[in-house]
Formats: C-alpha cells, sequence, structure tokens
C-alpha cells in the first residue's frame, strides 16, 4: 500500500495525496461540507494539477460505495474537520450564474449571510480581498469564509 500524506487545511478540510504504483500523484481534498476535490498532479509539475474532478456530497458517496468505502469512514472525516463553527468553501460561477457579469456589492454576501469573500481565483490567478466592486466572471471560483449555514446560501445565490 502506498504512503499517504494528510494535509489538515483550517477551515476547509483535509487533503490525502498519495503516489500510484504507475507514478502518478493524486490528491482528494475532504471539504467540510461533504464536497471532495479529486485532483491529478501534473507529472511534469508536481505543484499543478492537470485535472480535478468536483464531486458533490452525493456523488462521493456514491463514488465511495463503487470502491467499498465505508460511511463510518465519512462521518468521522467530517467530525475532525470541525473547527469552531469556521469554514470556507470555494465556489465556482459557471455559465449560467446569475452573478455574472455582477458584482460583489451587488450580492450584499456579508450582510444578507455573514459570510465573507476572502479572494477570486481567476484563470491563473489570485485576487485577494476583492473590493466591493469586484465583478464575476465564467470560470471565477470566489473563496468563502463563515459559518456553513452562510456557506450554504452564498453557494445557493452564486450558483444559481
Amino acid at each position: 500500500m502506498a504512503d499517504i500524506t494528510e494535509t489538515n487545511l483550517p477551515g476547509v478540510g483535509v487533503r490525502h495525496e498519495f503516489v500510484t504504483e504507475s507514478g502518478q500523484h493524486v490528491g482528494v481534498i475532504s471539504h467540510r461540507g461533504g464536497r471532495r476535490e479529486i485532483l491529478v498532479y501534473d507529472r511534469d509539475d508536481p505543484d499543478s494539477c492537470s485535472m480535478v474532478v468536483h464531486l458533490t456530497e452525493h456523488d462521493s458517496r456514491t463514488l465511495n460505495e463503487l470502491l467499498g468505502v465505508s460511511r463510518v469512514t465519512d462521518s468521522l472525516a467530517a467530525v475532525e474537520q470541525q473547527i469552531e463553527g469556521l469554514a470556507i468553501d470555494w465556489i465556482p460561477i459557471a455559465e449560467g450564474s446569475s452573478f455574472v457579469g455582477r458584482s460583489i456589492a451587488d450580492g450584499m454576501f456579508r450582510t444578507s449571510t455573514g459570510v465573507s469573500i476572502v479572494a477570486v481565483v481567476r484563470d491563473a490567478s489570485t485576487v485577494p480581498s476583492p473590493r466591493p466592486d469586484f465583478v464575476f466572471s465564467i470560470g471565477d471560483t470566489a473563496v468563502c469564509v463563515g459559518t456553513d449555514e452562510g456557506l450554504a446560501a452564498v453557494r445557493s445565490r452564486l450558483t444559481a
């Protein structure tokens, strides 16, 4: 069995990584809310992902069943990731989102949900502490901090 590296991501969850027998570097980020991201790293640049598969909580459970993973393991991992009510989530702005072309101020996210948008990832760069007049584009990812309930409300609004 391959060695597994575990990295706690405060407010986010846990990242597990290993190298397959064929030499491929693979990782899984387990978010507090149940979402997972499967990371496949570039063979030529191990700091860069060549592919990321985003799984909802439902998708994760389906894949777990296919791989024979116990639901108890998932429950224990979720408990380990709780950090006194603080959560961080990466929310993609996809085509069809009502916030494409709209600003952070338009959403009044902090006022209505208590969630702060602390960064936006656009292409290969990050906009830390975006101003209220920052306008979302298709493909952006909003990095948000708040409670689980607040993040769910922001996710619902940004993905609708």
